[in-house]
């Protein structure tokens, strides 16, 4: 495994499982598998509903001597609906709970802007048109100090952002007494995001990729869950390109897509279920990209016209000062 050396000092293995959209049952066989094959890095978040399953497998793993805890990188997320300053510390304790540990290792800023919550907490409010209920006085930047505190009561090791566009990302920065150690995004072949990574890279913040592999079924996901369609939505594993790497180099097109990116530094956490791809998904050490595939691979670059996760199926999204991507 080859880590990330962070800001902070922590090591962050550039390989973890993903566990948005796993059943819990589904979960827990997923940690497990990944565990049995090396991963050392779970990301979850509040609003994913797995961090009890998490927290299950790893605890199990601990108890029984096959782990430390200080072996393992566990990530989660404050909720959307959780962003302000009085919420911060009730929602990573409530996430703790869950995941039955006494910290993680990284707490991000799930969304940069904000909703308010239902009665019982545990998801936006939504109002009678249908849209959600923003909310607009929401401020990042007083949110991160709680943030900051969160580590100074030893609750997390580190503290980042994720979804965060590159303005927001130096505006915290610049009145960070704590700064962020990762920054959390969606990067695949079409969507590389260079100058938003080069900036943070200057900044001595580590970047993770979600969707890596395109985020196949997503379309699907968002269609049914929120009634939303998205256009021409990208086949990455199945462009002719990737597929014929995957060829040369003996390899499935995942692991092309997912090498592409742990080669220049960027940390990457794929989503499965199935073992066999959980197995194929961290191995990714016994070979290189030359340096003209590697470029091949950079000149897929689309740019924003092949973002998927727009947000906008949260409607009303794009009316919050803080939407990222406008």
């Amino acid at each position: 495994m080859k880590y990330l050396l962070l800001s902070n000092g922590s090591e962050l293995p550039i390989v973890g499982l993903g566990t948005w959209k796993t059943e819990p049952q589904e979960t827990e066989e997923a940690v497990e598998v990944a565990l049995q094959n090396g991963y050392r890095h779970i990301d979850t978040a509040y609003n994913y509903n797995t961090e009890e399953p998490v927290g299950k497998v790893i605890n199990r793993w601990i108890e029984s001597g096959k782990v430390k805890r200080e072996e393992l990188f566990i990530t989660t997320k404050l909720p959307v609906f959780g962003n302000r300053p009085k919420d911060v510390e009730k929602y990573l304790k409530m996430s703790l709970s869950r995941l039955n540990l006494n910290y993680v290792d990284l707490y991000l800023i799930h969304m940069p802007f904000s909703f308010h919550s239902n009665k019982e907490m545990s998801a936006p409010l939504i109002n009678e048109d249908g849209t959600f209920s923003v909310d607009n006085n929401s401020d990042l930047i007083t949110t991160w100090k709680e943030m900051e505190n969160q580590v100074k009561n030893g609750l997390t090791k580190g503290i980042g952002l994720s979804n965060s566009n590159l303005e927001q990302v130096k505006r915290i920065c610049s009145a960070a007494e704590i700064k962020p150690v990762v920054l959390q995004v969606e990067l695949h072949a079409y969507l590389q995001q260079k100058e938003l990574r080069d900036a943070c890279k200057a900044m001595n913040i580590a970047v993770t990729s979600f969707a890596t592999l395109g985020s196949p079924g997503t379309d699907q996901h968002f269609s049914k869950k929120y009634n939303h369609a998205i256009d021409n939505f990208p086949d990455i594993l199945g462009l002719p390109l990737v597929k014929n790497l995957a060829q040369k180099y003996n390899k499935a097109p995942g692991q092309i897509l997912l090498k592409h990116f742990i080669q220049q530094d960027i940390s990457v956490i794929p989503k499965s279920k199935n073992p066999a791809r959980i197995k194929s998904n961290i191995d990714l050490f016994d070979f290189e990209l030359s340096p003209e595939d590697l470029q091949q691979l950079n000149e897929l670059d689309r740019g924003e016209e092949s973002r998927i996760f727009t947000f906008i199926f949260f409607k009303g999204v794009e009316n919050h000062p803080e939407y990222p991507f406008k």
